[in-house]
């Protein structure tokens, strides 16, 4: 009965709270009916289009609702608990450069649990990959969500030892201008970084244009020319020499990569997590 009036009142129609318990309306009506019975008052103001919670119910219907939400948190957790996989999704400039090449030292670590990694778009929130784990740009503030920071996405212009070398230098704004640019979908990151360094192109950029971060970052490795790039992705290929900074400045500066999980996370959920933001973070 409680169940049946606590629906009813958050969705103010018996209708539909008999769609959301798999029952009829008559079936929600007939135990809201009882409940009143019980109480010895009307729970409900019946109307021409529907009901109206009475007053001297709201403060019930409240309570009903923050318990059986708190109810459900717990019942998924004791749940997620007994399970020993966890479902990532990762973008994948994030899941090429850091979580795969790393992921065997958490399986060495938890044996136990089983992974299973899908590639996330870049827009996409943690419900609508329905994985336990999120990592990608950009907090997710949904109800019942966690983010914990990764690391920033600030870019700045790289290209490969090689390519500097081949091309004498690049060590000023106007020598990358006159660099091979490489593009990551649109020319549009290179004219705001040009920008931001006060130089006025005064002209359409040209270069190949890659629809896949991956594809970019081949790209430049390989020597093809300069690319702007988030350094922290390329933290190890700049730490190996494999990669050099070209310039301090830099866009996105206030952006960053997070790792987002719900509130309530399984002890491997949490075991993940955990380790992921320990491995990028060292």
């Amino acid at each position: 009965m409680l169940r049946a009036f606590e629906a009813a009142a958050r969705l103010a129609s018996f209708s539909r709270a008999g769609d959301e318990l798999h029952v009829t309306h008559a079936a929600i009506s007939h135990q809201i009916r009882l409940l009143e019975e019980w109480f010895g008052r009307p729970l409900f103001v019946r109307e021409k289009r529907g009901v109206k919670l009475a007053s001297e119910a709201e403060s019930l219907a409240a309570v009903l609702t923050s318990t059986f939400e708190r109810i459900a948190a717990e019942t998924e957790l004791l749940r997620q608990n007994a399970r020993t996989q966890v479902s990532v999704a990762c973008i994948p400039s994030i899941a090429t450069r850091w979580l795969i090449p790393a992921l065997g030292d958490f399986l060495g670590r938890h044996p136990e649990i089983d992974v299973k990694v899908v590639y996330a778009m870049a827009e996409q929130q943690l419900r609508e990959t329905g994985c336990d784990v999120l990592i990608t740009l950009g907090a997710d503030d949904g109800e019942g969500t966690r983010f914990d920071r990764l690391f920033s996405r600030i870019n700045r212009p790289v290209a490969s030892p090689r390519y500097i070398e081949r091309k004498g230098g690049l060590n000023s704004v106007q020598a990358i201008a006159s660099a091979d640019l490489l593009h990551d979908e649109t020319a549009s990151r290179w004219r705001d970084w040009f920008a931001k360094a006060g130089a006025a192109t005064g002209q359409t950029l040209r270069g190949p244009i890659f629809q896949d971060f991956n594809l970019l970052a081949t790209a430049v490795i390989a020597g093809h020319g300069v690319a702007l790039c988030p350094i922290e992705v390329f933290r190890r290929e700049i730490e190996n020499g494999d990669l050099v900074i070209l310039s301090d400045i830099a866009t996105l500066e206030e952006e960053s990569y997070f790792l987002i999980t719900k509130k309530a996370r399984s002890k491997a959920i949490a075991a993940f997590g955990d380790w992921f933001a320990a491995i990028v973070n060292a």
